[in-house]
């Protein structure tokens, strides 16, 4: 049995316990490792990522920081393949859906590691232009951030053991702030090798990358007001997070990406056949099944005009007979199993409880034998499509996540207010698709619901034949969303250093201030 190990003050800490979370292979539900974080001394890991990581973090450059991401990129993908097997392995992911996770982290330490370069020789960053706050420009104002003096905890979810890490992880030590990161436990093999790689390599300077494997234990107790906490996954271990008496007395910043009800909406002007038509079905289908429908930008909503209801379920229906449910190894299969026991639970009852206020129109609602898979082992669902029942205005539907690949159609007037207001009742939601060649249509849609979704993803023919569908989270722009979804902000490049840095004003003659701010 593999135990996996942390990696806190410079050096690899196996547990001093043989017992922990055990890591299960989902198509084979074989134990593939054991995790824990036993014997680990949280309050001198934070002390040594500070002072160690942090002092030379900021000593460094903006353009220099961006040579340790590029660094990292590189040391990362020197071990895809290797990191390929073990995220089919150990997460039930396809190949294809394996790369989305392990390409989509080199590429972003990629991309931030280029705006480093950008951002050049400067270590402070400019926040608007200044201004005279006196009778002429002698006396002298202009707002500027600087690295915040603490450490950045980024807690992930088990959907993207890579990506999940690596979005965090760049930002934070662009902005000057050294990482401690833990990943979810069930999938924490990919991360852990990820972290080695780095670490063999031996690109980045001591305490500036530690990874805890299991249990975060007594860290929270730990922090200051110059630490960051960052966290994705439930809505309720965040409540948990955000409630800690020491992160609330200490004023910890805490930035929060949770649950998520994405909606699709297809404009009325949308007819079956046409190019937008085809598209959406396909991305639909795509953002549907995708890591088996364990992403939280998967679409859980499917808004519909009532006119086409009928010929957009047939089609979504039809494409979704091309997905074949097994053994991510097996060539032909295209959507792997669910990540854990609990996770099939999960999304059994969920599916159970959805099909209360929706009829199912694809799929059983019941787990399936895999294609390639040993009878009666692995955590396989089916994709599944349901649709609200009519005269039905429950809001179930519009607040129950099923993080599978489950997904409902919700029938609307064709009216852009009714669809705004359908959206909104999720709550708040990472990203919205909408498929219209209507800009009018779609610019009253977003004047309505717009505060309700941290993205849109704006589908037309126009630009069908570059769309990468809403699912993809690219390092340019924003990810995170309002209300349910969080409130918290990550991405969106050069903002994501905002959770990482220290707005403070600045006041005294123009010289003074602009030399010190610089011109960035």
């Amino acid at each position: 049995m593999k135990f996996l190990r942390s990696h806190l003050m410079g050096q690899w800490h196996p547990a001093n316990s043989e017992t922990g979370s055990v890591v299960v292979d989902p198509t084979t539900e074989v134990s593939l490792a054991t995790v824990s974080s036993s014997g680990v001394d949280f309050q001198a890991a934070v002390e040594f990522s500070r002072t160690t990581g942090g002092s030379a973090l900021r000593e460094l450059t903006f353009s220099q920081r961006g040579e340790l991401l590029i660094a990292m990129s590189k040391a990362i993908h020197s071990r895809r393949e290797e990191l390929l097997e073990l995220s089919m392995r150990s997460c039930g992911s396809t190949r294809k859906d394996s790369k989305f996770d392990i390409d989509g982290a080199t590429g972003t330490l990629y991309h931030y590691g280029a705006l480093g370069k950008e951002l050049g020789d400067s270590v402070r960053l400019a926040d608007g232009e200044g201004e005279p706050l006196g009778r002429n420009a002698v006396y002298w104002g202009r707002h500027g951030r600087l690295s915040r003096n603490g450490v950045a905890v980024h807690i992930n979810a088990f959907n993207f053991p890579a990506w999940g890490f690596a979005e965090k992880a760049a930002a934070a030590i662009l902005a000057g702030m050294p990482v401690i990161t833990k990943p979810a436990s069930s999938t924490s093999i990919v991360t852990e090798r990820c972290i080695d790689a780095v670490v063999e390599a031996g690109v980045l300077p001591e305490g500036v990358l530690g990874l805890i494997c299991g249990s975060v234990g007594d860290l929270f107790d730990h922090l200051t007001g110059q630490d960051v906490v960052a966290f994705t996954g439930s809505a309720s271990t965040a409540f948990r997070i955000r409630s800690h008496e020491n992160l609330l007395r200490q004023s910890t910043s805490v930035n929060v990406e949770a649950d998520s009800l994405n909606a699709a909406i297809l404009g009325p002007d949308v007819e079956p056949g046409s190019e937008v038509w085809n598209l959406f079905v396909r991305e639909v289908a795509r953002e549907v099944t995708q890591k088996s429908g364990q992403k939280c930008t998967a679409v859980r909503r499917i808004l519909s005009p009532i006119d086409r209801i009928d010929p957009l379920q047939d089609a979504l229906c039809e494409e979704m007979q091309s997905r074949v449910v097994g053994n991510p190894f097996e060539e032909r299969v295209n959507v792997g199993p669910l990540a854990t026991a609990d996770q099939l639970s999960s999304v059994l009852e969920g599916t159970t409880r959805l099909r209360e206020v929706a009829d199912l129109i694809h799929g059983s609602g019941e787990r399936i034998e895999g294609v390639g898979a040993e009878q009666g082992k692995g955590y396989f669902f089916g994709p599944t499509l349901l649709k609200v029942k009519e005269g039905v205005t429950d809001d179930l539907v519009h607040d129950l996540e099923v993080f599978g690949p489950v997904s409902t159609i919700c029938p609307y007037d064709g009216e852009a207010a009714t669809a705004a207001c359908l959206n909104s009742r999720g709550k708040g939601t990472l990203v919205t698709s909408v498929y219209s060649d209507s800009e009018a249509w779609t610019f009253d849609l977003l004047q309505r619901c717009g505060s309700w979704s941290g993205r849109f993803y704006l589908a037309s023919e126009k630009m069908a034949s570059q769309a990468p569908g809403s699912g993809v989270a690219l390092p340019q722009s924003l990810h995170g969303g309002p209300g349910r979804a969080g409130g918290g902000e990550e991405l969106g490049g050069i903002r994501a250093l905002d959770l990482y840095t220290q707005r403070v004003a600045l006041q005294g003659t123009r010289r003074s201030v602009e030399r010190f701010i610089g011109d960035r």
